[in-house]
């Protein structure tokens, strides 16, 4: 008869101190919540939108940016041009004053004549040195937003010799979907109304689903066998029953939201169409306006010829040149810085019209 042998208990969990050993090893999965009522979809919508209005923002602040720089380098030019009028107009006086002083001399004029040519002198010297302030303030605004330090940036004079580009005779109102303006309104526009499928789908119950697999023992050896593997799947919902009254004050002011966006797009086209219309009005009647001083000019110069030749023969006083003089500067002043309301009436119609810049170009997902 054998006798069977009492278990040791050598490898059993030592329950008597409620000391157990426990081996895990698992992968869960993160909770997948069910898009039962498209408010993860909706979501989504909205962030694509956002950030699709935050691209055509910055394109819009790039836009601005190379208008002011080409508008402050005609300005920048027009100077140019104004002091190089100055300049010969200084000339012109210095001559004067030179031949009324002669004439003094000679006895033929009084000397309020050679006071008058001093008095037109020293104002033009100063015009000229205002000139110079103005064109600096041009070059350092110029330098700052070309990146540079304004005391390491200069241009060099030029005069203005641009032509005005021609404008289309018919402009078709697509034109104005390439302002990025437009672009970040619209978006911001869809960005709130998904918003409002966001805060009607808080209505409805969420349905979450979970997962979880792995091994489980008491001893490494037996960890990775079979016997030790376990998993899991679960499903969760949950349904808000009472809340005060915050689901439907998000979902108003989700529509809230939206409407106002909305008006803010209703509000941006219409300024964009004020804003073609602006620059296309000033460049047309702009146009009309340098044809006609541009024929004072050539006139004032004319009769300041003729002024002159009577002064020297003695016909006229001083007062008629000074009067000639003046004239024909103001005049040829005048045309110059009309061409350069056009060339800066030529440069708001482009950013008026988006500058090139195509909707197309907004960042996909």
């Amino acid at each position: 008869m054998t006798r069977s042998k009492a278990p040791s208990l050598a490898n059993q969990p030592n329950f008597a101190t409620g000391a157990v050993n426990n081996y895990n090893v698992g992968l869960s999965v993160p909770s997948w919540e069910v898009d039962l009522w498209g408010r993860i979809r909706r979501t989504v919508e909205s962030d694509v939108a956002s950030w699709q209005a935050s691209a055509a923002d910055l394109e819009a602040a790039r836009l601005a940016a190379r208008a002011t720089l080409a508008q402050d380098y005609f300005a920048l030019r027009v100077a140019d041009t104004t002091k190089r009028l100055l300049e010969e107009t200084v000339r012109a006086y210095q001559r004067s004053l030179e031949l009324t002083q002669n004439r003094y001399a000679a006895g033929v004029v009084a000397r309020v004549d050679v006071v008058q040519a001093e008095v037109q002198l020293k104002s033009a010297q100063a015009q000229l040195i205002d000139v110079g302030v103005n064109r600096a303030q041009l070059e350092h605004a110029i330098a700052m937003l070309v990146g540079e330090p304004p005391a390491n940036f200069a241009l060099a004079p030029a005069d203005l010799v641009l032509k005005v580009p021609p404008v289309p005779v018919a402009l078709a109102s697509e034109l104005l979907e390439r302002r990025p303006d437009i672009a970040a309104a619209e978006r911001a526009a869809a960005a709130a109304n998904a918003q409002i499928g966001v805060a009607k789908a808080a209505y409805f119950p969420t349905l979450n689903l979970s997962a979880s697999t792995g091994f489980r023992a008491q001893t490494l050896a037996n960890l990775l066998s079979a016997p030790s593997r376990f998993w899991s799947l679960g499903a969760a919902a949950a349904e808000g029953l009472f809340d005060a009254g915050a689901r439907r004050a998000a979902s108003e002011q989700a529509l809230a939201a939206y409407d106002a966006q909305v008006a803010t797009y209703r509000q941006t086209v219409l300024a964009a169409f004020q804003d073609v219309e602006d620059n296309l009005a000033a460049l047309r009647i702009l146009e009309q306006e340098a044809v006609l001083q541009d024929e004072v000019a050539q006139s004032a110069l004319h009769a300041l010829e003729l002024t002159i030749n009577q002064y020297k023969a003695g016909v006229v006083s001083y007062l008629n040149v000074i009067t000639a003089q003046t004239t024909a500067y103001n005049s040829q002043s005048a045309a110059m810085n009309v061409l350069g309301r056009r060339l800066t009436a030529s440069v708001g119609l482009v950013r008026a019209l988006g500058g090139g810049w195509n909707a197309e170009e907004l960042p996909k997902r």
